[in-house]
């Protein structure tokens, strides 16, 4: 559904991601993971038609994304960004859910209709966001904005969902609601869904791929199991780990070794 081919661009005549190509088909969970600066934020851009290619191609279907009007990429692609703009925190939950029905509001359309005030219902019980409608954004906790903005987004109705960070700055348990939530949301809904995670246990628990990319190019791309050896770990972050399965789900759950034990006597186990 949605390819890059060969794509090469970035900013101020520095290129950030060079000759880049992957495809994500229909309901495909893609995690992106690497270093800061390796391109991860950049690769969202460039798939939401924010950036421009440079080089090569970005289609979805078939189409590129340039002969795409934005009217049309905004029913079908919706962007959680890491933050949300300060100018939103005076609005109410409901009011700033309601902003992602825009692409459907007909022209000189002031006011949202019944399959709006519908549709926004029902992505607010899907986020349990429902309690929340009167309250203002500057009054939520980090989870219930997250869930907010992943709902303005759902009221899209996207076929495809581009999420930056979405766990950055929350705690543990919130960092798991979100996820569970975006898990939910691609097995039920089948919505595409490309996410970029810094953390590398969080990538492996809840994504069916991932791609590592390193100083802008994809390093490895695969299975949890295939990208998240301690081997191409350590190559692409430079520091010690050791993996580990999760006597659970089986993924892989990487350990990070603190300089003190590598200069121990008790030896590295890399089983």
């Amino acid at each position: 559904m949605l390819q890059l081919e060969k794509v090469t661009t970035g900013y101020d005549r520095k290129a950030i991601l060079n000759d880049i190509s992957f495809t994500v088909g229909k309901g495909d969970l893609l995690g992106v993971i690497g270093p800061n600066g390796s391109g991860k934020t950049t690769l969202l851009k460039v798939m939401s038609k924010i950036l421009p290619p440079w080089k090569g191609r970005v289609t979805l279907e078939g189409r590129g994304l340039d002969e795409i009007k934005y009217r049309e990429l905004a029913r079908r692609m919706a962007v959680v960004p890491q933050r949300m703009p300060e100018l939103f925190f005076s609005y109410s939950v409901r009011d700033f859910i309601l902003l992602g029905r825009t692409p459907y509001l007909r022209r000189f359309q002031l006011l949202e209709g019944e399959e709006d005030l519908r549709v926004v219902r029902e992505v607010m019980e899907e986020t349990d966001t429902l309690g929340l409608e009167e309250r203002n954004l500057e009054d939520l906790s980090g989870g219930e904005r997250q869930r907010t903005i992943i709902a303005q987004a759902l009221a899209q109705e996207p076929e495809i969902l581009l999420l930056d960070e979405p766990t950055s700055h929350l705690d543990i348990g919130h960092q798991v609601e979100i996820l569970d939530l975006v898990r939910k949301l691609n097995r039920e809904k089948k919505v595409m869904v490309i996410m970029v995670l810094h953390d590398l246990n969080l990538a492996s628990e809840y994504c069916d791929r991932l791609i590592l990319l390193k100083e802008g190019s994809i390093f490895k791309m695969g299975t949890p199991v295939e990208v998240l050896t301690y081997e191409i770990i350590e190559k692409v972050y430079n520091t010690l780990v050791i993996v580990h399965k999760n006597p659970i789900s089986s993924k892989p759950h990487v350990l990070l070794v603190p300089e003190e034990e590598r200069n121990s006597d008790r030896g590295l186990r890399r089983d």
